[in-house]
């Protein structure tokens, strides 16, 4: 596993070296889905020589079957160890090809080419892989590091508005959890960003990839540490995506609930500053975001993600770890709410 990932931001062809000198003469193998290569395939296929190999879009390619059918095609071509896999698309085109490139003849490099803003500036960074199975979000996976992340804001120009407000909820997540002013920048520049401004989207990548790549190189298997900052939003998110029924709500639309819920749940328990909910409520109602379970169709229905909670991966002994605010800015890691606490506030939850 690489200690560090090289990641270039800017327009793909400029890194067409990179993808050259990686793929030594020899055609690479490509995963990605008929519409992401409908729209950025003949791009990438004009720099380097590529064999696609399809899979459905959003959260249905992280399966076992599709898992295994890429496996297949992996060891029909007899792929070599050495040679990286290419992920053309969004988070769960990463997901899916990460995993198989960590299993795949027990680990060979992955290149991540992301199409979508929370990809771009989440997802395809950090080395987390995983499928979906058991009807919970993510629950087979592993670490594996890419070798190359090159992230190309251009594409973006391509996504719905949904797609764009999705991901700039990771954005969001990224001010909220420890930088003040940069939550402030993209309250102001909210916008620009929904609609794939080059330089207001470049700059976002650039903040959070270097955000996230300085917490998760002190804790790059999640132990624990500082990386657990990066889940504000997702224990309560993950579950609301489990109970609407994976790929119903879009993974940025449930962390922006998750993140709103985190921080009501905060104010609740006397933790955060008074008025972190109102600044939340105002960035979330400003971009368009979600942040209510009504929102995404599960009004009443708050009580039904704590078993999903309960079980959620980054648990220790049995207690949920939380991510909570003390303020906009400065989040911190618990696992001391007690479950009948955190079910009363569900059932308030709305």
């Amino acid at each position: 596993m690489n200690a560090r990932t090289e990641i270039m931001v800017g327009p793909l062809a400029s890194h067409a070296e990179a993808l050259e000198e990686v793929a030594k003469g020899e055609p690479l193998f490509l995963v990605t889905d008929p519409h992401v290569w409908s729209l950025q395939g003949e791009l990438v296929a004009d720099l380097v020589d590529v064999v696609p190999h399809f899979v459905p879009r959003g959260e249905d390619a992280k399966s076992w079957q599709h898992l295994q059918a890429l496996i297949g095609d992996l060891a029909a071509a007899n792929h070599p160890r050495s040679r990286p896999i290419v992920a053309l698309g969004g988070g769960s085109v990463g997901d899916l090809t990460g995993f198989a490139a960590s299993i795949y003849r027990r680990g060979c490099p992955v290149i991540h080419i992301p199409t979508t803003l929370l990809a771009q500036v989440d997802s395809a960074v950090g080395g987390k892989t995983a499928i979906d199975a058991e009807g919970e979000k993510n629950l087979v996976g592993s670490f594996h590091l890419p070798a190359m992340v090159l992230a190309d804001p251009a594409f973006l120009a391509t996504l719905d508005r949904r797609q764009m407000r999705a991901g700039l909820a990771e954005v969001i997540k990224y001010g909220a959890i420890a930088d003040p002013d940069f939550f402030a920048w993209v309250g102001a520049h909210g916008e620009a960003i929904l609609s794939a401004d080059a330089n207001a989207c470049t700059r976002a990548a650039t903040h959070c990839i270097a955000a996230k790549q300085a917490i998760v190189e002190s804790d790059l298997y999640d132990l624990g540490g500082k990386r657990a900052l990066l889940n504000f939003g997702h224990t309560f998110g993950h579950a609301i995506e489990s109970v609407a029924g994976l790929g119903k709500v879009l993974h940025g639309e449930a962390v922006a609930i998750g993140m709103m819920l985190a921080t009501r749940l905060s104010e609740r328990l006397g933790i955060a500053e008074p008025g972190s909910i109102e600044l939340m409520a105002d960035m979330l109602g400003r971009t368009g975001l979600p942040s209510r379970l009504s929102d995404a169709g599960l009004g009443g229905r708050g009580e039904e993600l704590l078993p999903y909670m309960l079980r959620d991966k980054k648990n220790r002994d049995a207690r949920v770890m939380l991510i909570l605010l003390k303020r906009i800015g400065e989040a911190f890691a618990t696992d001391e709410i007690e479950a009948e606490t955190l079910a009363s506030f569900l059932r308030d939850a709305g």
